[in-house]
């Protein structure tokens, strides 16, 4: 019996590919396409302080989600701070390389100079909100504060990347493009790459193109490629305040901002930032590339949950309901093929295997699926007289107890061997 599978898009060995309407535009920008960290800066804003030794298990953590992620945003200011950039510095890995995160002020430059960083972000808030209430001060003179961190920066040989904080509440025509231009004026000078960094700061920017400037993320990224500068010193800054990180993250990719700027789990101020475990599900999915070990992802959840950050059950790839089903018409449907209720095999593609959690809506396949999956037993349809008694048994339990809360796994197993003794001996 045929069908028609879209085996191109979803081979289920791997995870979904993402293809383009075929455009010269659009092919050469995802060409060009990685991700960047900042959970060590914006991350540890937005939950916690971490200790040096936490930034340590991080960035390893992110050496082994392998070369797809450039580099790690880190603060410069504390002792702390510099302690954790010398740490850091002594790995010896080219990536995600250490860069440094500072205001646009000399003595902050100061800092960075002094921790031997040969890159850092430098803040450069351009919305009027920004230079109006924070600075109190005409834009030319704070644009050209700006502009003299920047050069002092590039006098020192080290690369700029210049944050343009706010920017979907920015002038993008009357202020953002000549303020670009003139630092690549000043790249030019010194021979040292300025990059552009876009913060959709309060996360209002949509994914449309149809959109007007300054909330279009497509418009706002062509806008900067027109000025002349390369997809691969374009990095784009997603928060997830209205619930599009993700989806602007991927809108900026196709228009040609090269880099997403990422933390783990998403955490960062406010509603976050755009996930990275998600991102590199996606830019595997573009790429096909080597270059992400898919496999690493699990073990963020582990390393921040030891840290004492608690996520929800269902968040996306690394959540524990990722790849556990509930439902019975679901579970089902894995019975009979798991391709019918999953985009791809979790134990391929991550090291992670789907599960099922049972409660009085799971029906009998879940129990069935259970015993498969737990006890490697195949022997047994959801008919089965003794699934049928079981089945019934936690029915029972659940409407004596008012439980809410799904059977754990050894709750199931005493279930099981209630009625089937034989699959628990040695």
């Amino acid at each position: 019996m045929g069908g028609l599978f879209y085996r191109d898009v979803y081979p289920f060995i791997d995870v979904p590919r993402v293809a383009v309407v075929p455009d010269r535009f659009f092919e050469e920008n995802l060409r060009k396409i990685y991700l960047t960290d900042t959970t060590l800066r914006d991350g540890q804003q937005g939950w916690r302080p971490f200790t040096v030794e936490e930034c340590e298990r991080i960035y390893e953590l992110l050496v082994d989600i392998g070369r797809a992620v450039r580099s790690t945003e880190v603060f410069v200011y504390t002792e702390k701070d510099r302690e954790v950039v010398k740490r850091l510095l002594s790995y010896g890995y080219e990536y995600p390389k250490v860069i440094g995160w500072i205001r646009a002020t000399l003595s902050d430059l100061q800092l960075v100079i002094d921790s031997r960083l040969e890159e850092a972000v430098i803040l450069a808030s351009i919305s009027d909100y920004h230079i109006k209430y924070k600075f109190n001060a005409p834009r030319d003179v704070v644009l050209n504060k700006y502009l003299d961190v920047v050069e002092k920066a590039l006098s020192h040989g080290i690369a700029p990347r210049v944050s343009l904080e706010d920017i979907t509440r920015a002038d993008i025509e009357g202020v953002v493009i000549p303020f670009v231009k003139k630092l690549l004026n000043l790249s030019e000078k010194y021979g040292v790459t300025v990059k552009i960094k876009l913060p959709d700061t309060l996360g209002v920017g949509l994914p449309f193109y149809e959109v007007p400037l300054p909330r279009s993320i497509p418009r706002i990224v062509k806008a900067i490629r027109d000025a002349g500068v390369d997809p691969e010193n374009i990095e784009f800054h997603a928060h997830n305040d209205l619930g599009l990180a993700v989806a602007n993250q991927l809108a900026a990719w196709l228009y040609g901002a090269g880099g997403a700027n990422c933390t783990l789990l998403g955490i960062g101020e406010r509603a976050g930032n755009c996930p990275l475990e998600v991102m590199a599900v996606h830019y595997a999915g573009i790429k096909s590339s080597n270059d992400v070990n898919l496999k690493a992802l699990p073990r963020i959840l582990d390393l921040f949950e030891k840290m004492g950050y608690r996520t929800v059950d269902h968040y996306p790839i690394v959540g524990r309901n990722a790849f556990r089903t509930k439902a019975g018409i679901h579970v089902d449907g894995l019975m009979k093929n798991p391709e019918v209720y999953l985009p791809f095999d979790p134990m391929k593609v991550l090291g992670k295997p789907y599960s099922v959690a049972i409660t009085p809506y799971s029906g009998r396949a879940a129990i069935v699926l259970w015993v498969r999956n737990y006890l490697g037993y195949n022997g047994i349809s959801k008919d089965d007289p003794r699934v049928i008694a079981i089945y019934n048994d936690i029915v029972d339990y659940f409407n004596k107890t008012n439980r809410v809360e799904p059977l754990t796994d050894e709750e199931i197993a005493n279930f099981v061997k209630k009625h089937m003794p034989e699959l628990f001996k040695k």
